[in-house]
């Protein structure tokens, strides 16, 4: 059985995969204004890897219950169950049954309620039934809200906790998200960074398409071409859809949702003023009611469950990296972008991006240094790209921590300027001092020295000329003199 779900086609109609096995280790986020064609990519993804995979659906509209006919989910109405609602998900985790949450007949409160009490309940689950199962919400900036929303405080807090639960630490469990927005803007950082892959569909706001292209690595010029996108056509990137940014246009879905587009019908034939008031204002007599049908209750949904068979079982995601494992692949991944001439001139935040793209396709998880500790992992790594052997190592670890206490700005220049005297060679010239650094100024170099100087880190001895000696009073050491080097 492959791991591939086929989700649509390219431009060129070439065929678009998913690969399930990536996806359940590196979750999805899905992005696109009403009427981009969002619900009907979740449909599709549903549908291909139903049976292959347990699939638990969150729906706040009640759309995806029509999943139950044709692939045999259980639709569990959460205002007929809410009291049952945690000991169900235990259950559905235990026997990997695919379920569809419908909270359409609550309000907004009840809704981030029992959402919050089923992802906890899955999450909660014995070790023993941690199965890889898919999570998808549908409307998640209504669960994980990035400000305040029209719910409570303490609905919204439960709500988000759990949300953040699933796509940050959820992974270990075997529970992977897709999780579909309307507004990335309306939507918890936290929880939107966790994902890996991403398909961004057609959206016109200037912030929701700025943060679109900063989680596929656009740059921001290239961000309009969200607005140029068709209904049902997205731009996925991520280790499961592409490691490059790809159009896709997303292909048919077998079962249908009870919303859609409205469409024009053509009106009635008009008719006298007077019938037309008659019509209106004529005494209505109500027919009686039809007799509702009664709703399924809980007792009968846990039998339901307890008999419905498992699907086949998706290789589980990968083993968690150790610390020194993931260290080593950021110090390679810095090191890769090094290789690059032009890495030098480059914004820090455009290097960073990159950076937080390269983590993820290497799915290195969260745990990745932030911009202030990959400025300085960045300045050190620029800092040992020419350290010949035989340097002085003890020297070296004293100055890394020694530039650890500088102002960000100023740690590059201390470093460079360290490795000269661990190296026994004259201080560099104020070109290369700010060439290394990414400016063509060598007025710039020269006024980074006078900061150190003032600082008392750095002591210029000599008569000012280059080469010039540098001292540094915290490491005993000092650079090579130019008859020294000679």
């Amino acid at each position: 059985m492959g791991a591939d779900i086929d989700i649509g086609v390219t431009g060129g109609n070439a065929p678009v995969a998913i690969d399930l096995e990536e996806l359940l280790a590196t979750r999805l986020l899905v992005q696109g204004n009403s009427g981009s064609g969002k619900s009907h990519l979740l449909r599709r993804i549903l549908e291909q890897s139903a049976g292959r995979v347990q699939q638990v659906v969150i729906d706040p509209e009640g759309d995806y219950v029509s999943l139950a006919e044709k692939y045999g989910h259980v639709a569990l109405d959460a205002a007929d169950c809410e009291a049952e609602l945690a000991t169900i998900a235990a259950r559905v985790r235990r026997h990997r049954v695919s379920v569809v949450l419908n909270l359409e007949g609550l309000e907004v409160d009840g809704q981030l309620r029992c959402a919050a009490a089923f992802l906890n309940a899955l999450f909660e689950a014995d070790r023993e039934c941690w199965f890889p199962a898919l999570v998808v919400v549908d409307e998640a900036q209504l669960f994980a809200p990035a400000a305040s929303a029209d719910a409570s405080d303490e609905a919204r807090r439960l709500s988000l906790a759990a949300m953040t639960n699933l796509m940050c630490r959820g992974r270990k469990r075997g529970l992977a998200g897709i999780i579909a927005t309307q507004r990335l803007a309306k939507l918890a950082k936290n929880v939107a960074a966790e994902a890996s892959n991403f398909l961004m569909g057609r959206t016109f706001l200037d912030i929701d398409m700025a943060r679109a292209a900063d989680l596929l690595g656009m740059e921001r010029r290239q961000a309009e071409a969200f607005r140029d996108l068709q209904r049902g056509s997205f731009i996925g990137l991520g280790p499961a859809i592409s490691r490059r940014p790809l159009n896709v246009r997303v292909g048919d879905v077998e079962t249908s949702d009870r919303g859609g587009a409205p469409k024009l019908l053509p009106l009635p034939e008009a008719a006298e003023s007077e019938d037309l008031q008659d019509l209106l204002f004529a005494r209505v007599e109500m027919p009686a009611p039809p007799p509702r049908a009664p709703r399924q209750k809980a007792p009968d949904v846990l039998a339901r469950i307890e008999e419905i068979a498992r699907p086949a079982f998706v290789a589980p995601p990968p083993p968690e990296l150790t610390d020194g494992q993931r260290e080593a692949a950021i110090d390679e991944i810095i090191a890769t972008m090094l290789l690059d001439d032009a890495a030098s001139f480059k914004p820090l935040l455009e290097l960073h991006r990159d950076f937080l793209v390269r983590c993820r396709i290497r799915r290195l998880g969260s745990a990745v240094p932030d911009l202030n500790a990959f400025r300085l992992r960045l300045t050190i790594a620029r800092a040992c790209a020419a350290m010949p052997e035989g340097a002085d190592e003890d020297l070296w670890g004293r100055a890394v921590e020694v530039a650890a206490r500088l102002p960000v700005d100023l740690q590059g220049v201390f470093l460079l300027l360290a490795r000269a005297a661990a190296t026994r060679n004259p201080c560099p010239a104020d070109d290369e001092i700010a060439r290394f650094f990414g400016s063509h100024s060598p007025g710039r170099a020269r006024r980074v020295l006078a900061q150190l100087e003032q600082l008392d880190v750095i002591i210029p001895r000599g008569d000012g000329k280059q080469p010039r000696v540098i001292a540094f009073p915290d490491l005993d050491a000092e650079t090579a003199s130019g008859v020294e080097a000679a």
